[in-house]
């Protein structure tokens, strides 16, 4: 019930069984274990031993048969913590790294739900404003998860990120509601009505990022999203969005 839980505390599929299985029936034999579990006995004597390692189980020393039981489950919130702290003293180091391996010019893919996650972590590491033509309120989708929606926004406020879109007509037409909803500093214009696609285009610092085969409010898991890491491109994008926003309806 618990394992899929476990193993993201990088716990091992026959750690997370047999974790469980001691919370559950307590004190209990290497074979008695195995049992519980459902696993062979010698992967369950192995697993136990690197359970002990982690600080999640103990041994009961016996004159006839050693037995084991587990810790206290908030040893996990420990071990969560402890992780978290690593990873945090080293993400400086990983960070400059990441930000020293881009080429002046790159192209790559993004693809579905997650694919507009990694967009947004770019947005927000690159921190400068966000420009999109063909815009179709893609954030109001309801499987794109809300606390990483909010979180994104949060942020995005926090460093001051302005969203200069401009919208497909019917955006207008079938989410008329959508700029009181917008979460973060928006600026925005319609489209004519005859140049709506399916199509969008983001520009942000010095990335082009060119999405095809969306509708109204939705980003499919099949959508495919193509990067351009290039400062003159990007650029170029700008001074052909504001060409076009000069020529594009103010909604008021």
């Amino acid at each position: 019930m618990y394992q899929e839980i476990f193993e993201k505390l990088s716990l091992s599929p026959n750690e997370a069984k047999i974790y469980e299985a001691l919370l559950e029936h307590g004190e209990s034999s290497v074979s008695a274990i195995a049992v519980a579990a459902k696993i062979h006995r010698r992967n369950a004597y192995d697993a136990i031993h690197r359970l002990i390692d982690k600080g999640l189980c103990f041994q009961i020393f016996s004159s006839s048969e050693n037995r084991f039981n587990a810790v206290d489950p908030s040893k996990l919130l420990e071990l969560h913590s402890e992780r978290q702290k690593q990873l945090e003293e080293v993400l400086p180091v990983l960070k400059k790294k990441f930000t020293e391996r881009f080429a002046p010019e790159e192209a790559y893919i993004y693809r579905g739900l997650e694919g507009q996650k990694n967009v947004w972590r770019d947005v927000l590491r690159v921190g400068k404003d966000s420009y999109a033509i063909g815009a179709k309120a893609g954030w109001f989708d309801p499987r794109l998860d809300k606390h990483t929606r909010d979180s994104f926004f949060k942020e995005a406020n926090r460093k001051k990120i302005k969203f200069i879109q401009l919208f497909d007509h019917e955006v207008k037409e079938q989410i008329p509601q959508f700029p009181k909803h917008f979460p973060g500093m928006l600026q925005y214009r319609i489209l004519p009505k005859e140049f709506s696609t399916n199509s969008l285009i983001h520009i942000f610092g010095d990335y082009v990022v060119t999405y095809a085969g969306l509708t109204i409010g939705k980003i499919d898991e099949n959508n495919i999203f193509f990067v351009l890491h290039s400062k003159d491109l990007a650029e170029s994008y700008r001074k052909w969005f504001w060409c076009m926003w000069a020529q594009s309806m103010d909604d008021k």
